[in-house]
């Protein structure tokens, strides 16, 4: 059914579809900090029955304190920035931060792209300037040079409302380079690999660490 990544670094929806619940059973498999919740799957209702089809990856309630101290289990390292940069937390104080994050297939692009919002413990959303304010420095230092990454911010394809977004206009061509320099088969394994690849360059952009071991075999 066409479900494996192509060479032109693209992906199929049946492909993504595949890829997307590879994503969710293998993230359940692996030990997770307990900080972070599940990703799951988010079928999309036509005429309020659920698409076999269509539907979305989510990674929500994440939590992140902006209190201005971060919380470092090992805050005697020297890559201190590189653990505490990115501590996310299960919290309800005012200095909490929460956010959404959601993976939904481009028919334009045929790539994955990246929709995610943030909002205080108040339920008030944020601002981009606001976000940007508590990402990582290693976050910003991506957004301000790589020509691949930039937010904006548009309509959710499923939810119809404006979230901010990482444009996959050049998805195809590092996803490309990095499948390519990964040496990944046009497998089944693949499909995963292709997800978790993704995530692990569009994370770096918003703050969001994906855990190391969503790259191993199972």
């Amino acid at each position: 059914m066409g479900g494996s990544p192509a060479g032109d670094g693209t992906l199929s929806l049946d492909g993504f579809n595949a890829s997307a619940a590879a994503l969710v059973k293998r993230w359940k498999e692996i030990e997770v900090d307990d900080s972070l919740p599940d990703w799951t799957w988010k079928p999309c209702s036509k005429m309020g029955v659920p698409s076999e089809v269509e539907g979305y990856l989510a990674l929500e309630g994440v939590y992140r304190d902006c209190g201005g101290s971060q919380i470092d289990e090992n805050d005697n390292s020297d890559g201190a920035d590189v653990v505490a940069c990115d501590t996310w937390v299960q919290s309800c104080s005012d200095n909490v931060h929460v956010y959404d994050f959601h993976v939904v297939y481009s028919y334009s692009y045929k790539v994955p792209v990246l929709y995610f919002q943030g909002h205080r413990s108040d339920g008030q959303l944020l601002t981009l300037d606001e976000i940007k304010q508590h990402l990582p420095s290693n976050s910003l230092k991506v957004l301000g040079e790589s020509k691949w990454t930039f937010i904006t911010r548009e309509e959710h394809p499923h939810l119809s409302r404006p979230w901010f977004t990482l444009h996959p206009c050049a998805t195809s061509d590092w996803m490309k380079l990095l499948l390519e320099q990964s040496k990944v088969a046009i497998e089944e394994q693949s499909l995963l690999r292709y997800l978790s690849a993704w995530l692990s360059v569009v994370g770096q952009a918003v703050g969001l660490k994906i855990a190391l071991e969503l790259h191993c075999n199972s």
